[in-house]
């Protein structure tokens, strides 16, 4: 079986997601893992699916969605990767504060560092409060917790870290 990753990123309008997915369902692609938003009027959506046509099939038939110019597709073929359990729990990262250069550069270096991996990122701008809210997989979160509350002095910003809700997925 193979696995492709497919984007699609452009003007946001309603129905992209219905059309994407009716033409990979029609190609015999199972959509296994996707992520979609909108970003100050533009539509984002990464994707993973399987099954049997190849990349060239795949764009061939999403190609329809570009004539126009406002939505940029892309195609790759991806390796199977075995399925990791988290190292560690799993925390909500809230940060707020006023806007400023390297918030989320700061916060990230800091989850690395302390051996946490994030694996949901969403930030979102509103006048001049900034505000990031982040899933972490992390070891030791009394530890990250620290480097964070000294982080977020650093950069004049709240933060705070959470243990999360149990995932229904």
């Amino acid at each position: 079986m193979n696995e492709y990753a497919v984007t699609v990123i452009g003007h946001d309008r309603p129905g992209i997601i219905a059309d994407v997915a009716e033409i990979l369902a029609r190609l015999g692609l199972n959509l296994t893992d996707s992520t979609m938003t909108r970003l100050r009027g533009h539509f984002a959506m990464t994707l993973v699916c399987a099954g049997p046509p190849t990349a060239e099939q795949i764009e061939a038939a999403l190609e329809p969605l570009t004539t126009d110019r406002t939505l940029l597709v892309t195609v790759r073929a991806v390796a199977e990767e075995p399925v990791h359990e988290p190292a560690g729990s799993h925390h909500v990262l809230t940060m707020h504060g006023a806007d400023r250069l390297g918030i989320v550069a700061t916060l990230s270096r800091t989850v690395a560092e302390a051996g946490g991996n994030i694996t949901d990122l969403t930030t979102r701008l509103s006048g001049h409060l900034y505000v990031v809210v982040a899933e972490v997989d992390v070891v030791d979160p009394a530890a990250l917790d620290a480097a964070l509350q000294s982080a977020a002095q650093r950069l004049g910003v709240e933060v705070s870290l959470r243990p999360a809700d149990a995932d229904l997925l």
